[in-house]
């Protein structure tokens, strides 16, 4: 799956965690009740913990499931779910979940059965069930989804098609079908589908056989391999298809008949190719899954999703109105090697719970980014990792919502509470470093290893940790230690000093982890590099390889090397560690920022100047400064990125404030300025103008600035080589409507008219939402805070990340102490889904001393929030005392 949200678990959140889980559970009524729970053999409600599921798997095996759906494009649909399973003994009731059905017929072992049932799962009594082979057969009906998970329906507005999809992670199958919704208990499954007939059904298998029935077409798919629930799917709707037999295996790519024009599907093809093929050498085990299916699906939650064969992409993230940039099709080739890699960790072989979780992401990750540097045109892969994935993952890392890689998970309702940075991007960068240290060839073997030896089974870490340190020959039980159980990131800095223009001593120096962190020091091999200054260049001196553990280790091979001007600790970024400069080499940085040649050392530099600034060290206004003298002069594509984003972060900080005005209205000037003649200076490269525009738009909060972008939209300032299509269209009418440009608000309607299609809809309604108009906040927040508001979960999801740009601080402080006030109850009321978007857009924000207090009072108040939400209050906080900080720290009033 890829890149969801941030989420936390201590011992505080399980227990917060459990705490939750009794509250959803119905009140005893009667002692008589309370004798009756005390004999359930799981809790009521929703949600199934680890011991559940382990009971249950102990004495469940060897299952099969024959599904049959009954499809019609309406709002409900109906199935039969039989299943057929060994049980090791009788002796005691066993449960089947299935959430919200309507139940016509239970029958167990051919009888039968008046259906004991609560809405989230069937309990079969133990007088019906017999040792060994059972049969449990489930007809019902159930509503589709409309959040994303189990059966979601959509209709498109611009055709009216209807289009399902399926979602099951973590535990969402049950929304589906009855099943033993667990990763552990791994099952076949045989299917069939009565469908609308123009539609197309797509599984994890290609179908055997398609009866048309006239209105209907009935298609059959044959059993599957064994696979985890999660990881079986099921599509159905008129979709448009592409097919490629180019390669080893069949590709087929579907979207939405109204997207059709929209997709290339040549370039889908090139980098599915390209993936099987790497994956297929790399791991040495061929793909398992005979097609490769991919999906465009609409209102999906998440980026993609690796179901076997069948895998599901966001519409929202990779459907374009105009041709992709170059950063585009990166970051569509890394999900689409992200996914595959999966097929083979992840479906082939399957974590045992939900804590194995971060390892399937973590790996995914890892390989995504080496298969793409290494199969396709992307060769700067580890550099685009660097800048996103591994930044994220430090953020995180020195922030309160820190956390060990591996955690505990104590039932399904805490199963995304950690799928964050740690989970994706610290865990790769781990694995990256691990590779390093254990040597590549002998990693690669390890990872063969595993997949061969757990191929369609469930497997734990110490399993794949298991087979790395035999392939390796060394014991990896203290580095598992080291990295997985312990949080925080380390700091690395180098001690060293000169005598005649030579280096007389050298160590690298190792830090804990900042305060309230654990005092772990960890092994790890970076490279330590010297640098000169020749020729008004920084030039490589020397680098060296180091394996480093404890507080200090000598580096005897830079002895005598001429006395550097700067020194990288982690040159190449081989390692998981905060770089410290020291003085001189930050000041040397800050100097010469344009005049590296080598671009991840570039790169790194830059970070290293703005992780100056988050840490208050160094003041916004000096490096913005730096900033606007070296951008202009950069020619990699991937570094511009990083430098307009961290400028973008600057300027974010600046409307967040606010900053002295008469400084910050010089800024955003000289800003519009430099982006203007990027843009110009790269007329006809999409590329490179995408780039500097979007800096553009994002400082133009003046009154010249906002006359451009709306001169642009009307036609009369054209960009050449950037066509003004319809995503840059909603994004100038976004922009205008946010900063409330004369006449904006009467652009949505208009451009609705022109654009009905559901991601017209949705555009409209982020600019309308947007606009610094009281009523439209207190209109959208009174429907955000109704729990049983009947506005599907994408719009409000759409509404609540525009609600309260950064800049409209006054009217997100007149909500704000009823916001707080209210989020025990919503918290309490709404389900993890709507949860995740709301803790991450509507807990107050606006960079003051007083509301650093205020959230303090909550956090205090209410420790029996939910651990995301929880989580979302903490890292909210941090977030404001670092931004007083920083407006501290700038040396400009």
């Amino acid at each position: 799956m890829s890149r969801p949200v941030p989420r936390v678990l201590t011992l505080a959140a399980i227990v917060g965690s459990l705490f939750a889980l009794a509250a959803v559970a119905p009140a005893a009524a009667a002692p008589a009740a309370k004798i009756a729970a005390a004999a359930a053999p799981r809790a009521e409600n929703a949600y199934l913990t680890r011991e559940e599921a382990m009971k249950r798997s102990a004495r469940v095996s060897n299952v099969a499931y024959t599904l049959a759906f009954e499809l019609t494009g309406k709002e409900t649909f109906g199935g039969t779910s039989t299943i057929a399973f060994d049980l090791k003994d009788a002796s005691a009731p066993l449960t089947i979940d299935l959430n919200k059905g309507t139940i016509s017929a239970l029958t167990v072992n051919g009888k039968a059965v008046t259906p004991q049932y609560n809405n989230w799962f069937i309990t079969v009594a133990a007088k019906d069930l017999v040792a060994g082979r059972n049969t449990v057969s489930v007809t019902y009906t159930r509503s589709h989804s409309t959040n994303g998970e189990g059966l979601h329906r959509m209709q498109d507005p611009l055709d009216g098609k209807v289009y399902t999809y399926s979602h099951f992670e973590p535990a969402a199958a049950n929304q589906m079908f009855a099943l033993f919704d667990q990763p552990n208990l791994k099952a076949t499954y045989a299917l069939t589908v009565t469908a609308p007939a123009d539609w197309t059904v797509i599984s994890t298998k290609r179908e055997t056989k398609i009866d048309d029935q006239g209105a209907t077409r009935r298609w059959t798919f044959p059993a599957t391999k064994k696979l985890s629930s999660y990881n079986f799917s099921l599509h159905a709707g008129p979709y448009k298809v592409w097919e490629d037999n180019s390669g080893t295996y069949p590709m087929r790519l579907f979207a939405r008949q109204s997207l059709a024009g929209q997709i290339p599907a040549d370039v889908w093809f090139k980098y599915t190719k390209a993936g099987l093929a790497y994956f297929d050498g790399y791991f040495g085990v061929p793909y398992a899954f005979e097609k490769y299916d991919t999906i465009l699906v609409p209102d999906f939650l998440y980026g993609a999703m690796e179901n076997a064969g069948a895998i599901t992409f966001a519409e929202r993230g990779f459907v374009y109105k105009s041709a992709m940039t170059s950063g585009e099709r990166e970051k569509l080739a890394e999900v689409i090697l992200h996914e595959m890699a999966h097929q083979w960790f992840g479906d082939l072989v399957t974590m045992d719970w939900w804590n194995g979780l971060w390892l399937n992401e973590s790996f995914a990750s890892f390989m995504a980014t080496l298969a793409l540097g290494e199969s396709t045109e992307f060769k700067n892969a580890w550099q685009s990792f660097y800048i996103s994935d591994k930044q994220s993952a430090y953020v995180q890392d020195t922030g309160p919502s820190s956390h060990p890689i591996e955690v505990a998970v104590p039932s399904t309702a805490n199963a995304f509470d950690n799928i964050d940075a740690i989970t994706y991007s610290k865990g790769a960068s781990t694995l990256k470093q691990l590779r390093h240290l254990l040597g590549e060839e002998a990693f690669r073997k390890g990872v063969h290893n595993y997949l061969v030896k757990y191929q369609f089974k469930n497997a734990k870490l110490d399993d794949f940790i298991g087979e790395l340190g035999k392939a390796a020959g060394r014991d990896l039980g203290p580095w598992k230690q080291q990295w997985l159980y312990t949080e925080g990131v380390n700091t690395i800095a180098a001690d060293f000093t000169c005598s005649g223009g030579k280096i007389a001593s050298f160590n690298l120096r190792q830090l804990p982890a900042g305060a309230g962190k654990p005092a772990t020091l960890r092994e790890q091999r970076v490279q330590v590099a010297t640098f000169a200054m020749k020729n008004g260049k920084l030039v490589l001196d020397k680098k060296v390889p180091v394996t480093y553990k404890g507080a200090s280790t000598p580096i005897k091979a830079l002895i005598g090397g001429a006395c550097p001007d700067l020194v990288y600790p982690n040159y190449e970024d081989w390692g998981f560690a905060m770089v410290e400069l020291d003085a001189a080499s930050f000041a040397t940085a800050g100097k010469v920022l344009g005049k590296v040649d080598d671009t991840l050392l570039r790169t790194m530099l830059w970070q290293s100047l703005w992780d100056g600034v988050r840490a208050a060290k160094y003041p916004l206004n000096d490096f913005m400064q730096t900033a606007m003298d070296n951008v202009g002069a950069e020619k990699d594509y991937t570094l511009l990125g990083e430098a307009i984003g961290r400028i973008s972060n600057g300027a974010y900080y600046l409307k967040a404030m606010p900053a002295p005005a008469a400084y910050a209205a010089k800024t955003m000037t000289q800003l519009q300025q430099i982006a203007w003649k990027g843009i110009e200076e790269n007329s006809g490269n999409l590329d490179f103008a995408r780039r500097w525009f979007r800096l553009y738009q994002d400082v133009a909060t003046d009154k010249a600035g906002l006359d451009k972008l709306a001169s642009i939209l009307s036609g009369e300032t054209v960009i050449q080589g950037m066509p003004l299509n319809q995503d840059l269209r909603w994004s100038l009418i976004t922009t205008l409507n946010r900063y409330d440009y004369p006449n904006s608000a009467a652009l949505i309607p208009a451009e609705l008219a022109r654009d009905k299609s559901d991601s017209g809809q949705t555009a409209a309604l982020r600019a309308s939402v947007m606009r610094p108009d009281a009523a439209v906040k207190a209109e959208w927040l009174a429907k955000i805070e109704d729990v049983k508001t009947s506005t599907p979960f994408p719009r409000l999801r759409a509404a609540m990340g525009s609600m309260y740009p950064v800049e409209q601080a006054a009217l997100a402080e007149a909500s704000a102490e009823q916001r707080l006030a209210k989020l025990p109850a919503i918290d309490k009321a709404a389900d993890p889904v709507f949860m995740r978007s709301y803790g991450g857009s509507m807990i107050p924000a606006n960079c003051t001393a007083a509301n650093v207090a205020r959230l303090d009072k909550v956090i205090a108040q209410n420790k029996n929030l939910s651990a995301g939400i929880m989580r979302a209050l903490k890292d909210t906080h941090e977030h404001e005392v670092r931004c007083v900080a920083i407006k501290k720290a700038m040396t400009v009033r």
